[in-house]
């Protein structure tokens, strides 16, 4: 099947990362919304609604093929936990979600650019923490890498890797984009938006 061009909605190195291990090509146009949780949503509605304002944002600019937006957040005793604001609300999360079980929510959606038809979802992973020390939550957050990551950690490529213990779900859904679930609504949308065409 031969897929129309693919715009990523989003600023995430993760994101890229993952859409090219799956050979897709895209281009990147970041979106300039503000990442805005409502607490009267529930994690999936929030996630679900942010990834659609970030690619609704990106087809003011795109005359052709499909946007695609995502979002994720962290939550803990049902408080949603986004990107820290400062090095201290870092540390705060870390030691919060130590020796803790807390869920990553990620919702994605596809636009088609043409037609303005799409199609969204939200996927959960469960993750569990081991104990954190205090030296070491300070020595990661000094190195910067939680600033730009929901619930002040990344899984992936950076020492808070050693902090997670247990992965119930999709691991890649951690890192920002559940890949495989992504991979099946998008076929499954360019084949629908084909059928619709030859109609």
């Amino acid at each position: 099947m031969k897929l129309p061009p693919l715009i990523l909605a989003s600023a995430s190195p993760r994101r890229r990362t993952l859409l090219k291990q799956i050979g897709l090509t895209f281009t990147v146009r970041p979106s300039r919304v503000e990442e805005e949780i409502r607490l009267s949503e529930s994690p999936s509605a929030n996630v679900k609604r942010i990834a659609l304002e970030k690619a609704r944002d990106t087809l003011r600019i795109a005359k052709q093929g499909i946007i695609i937006g995502a979002d994720t957040i962290v939550v803990l005793d049902n408080k949603i936990l986004g990107k820290p604001r400062s090095k201290n609300e870092a540390r705060t999360m870390l030691h919060k979600l130590s020796g803790r079980e807390h869920s990553v929510y990620t919702g994605f959606v596809l636009i088609d650019a043409g037609t303005r038809k799409k199609v969204s979802g939200a996927e959960r992973t469960r993750v569990r923490f081991r104990e954190l020390g205090k030296e070491e939550i300070n020595r990661y957050v000094a190195l910067g890498s939680p600033m730009d990551k929901a619930g002040a950690y990344g899984i992936q490529d950076d020492y808070g890797a050693v902090f997670v213990e247990k992965v119930n779900g999709c691991f890649y859904n951690v890192m920002g984009f559940p890949l495989s679930r992504f991979y099946r609504e998008l076929l499954a949308f360019v084949k629908k938006l084909e059928t619709n065409n030859v109609r």
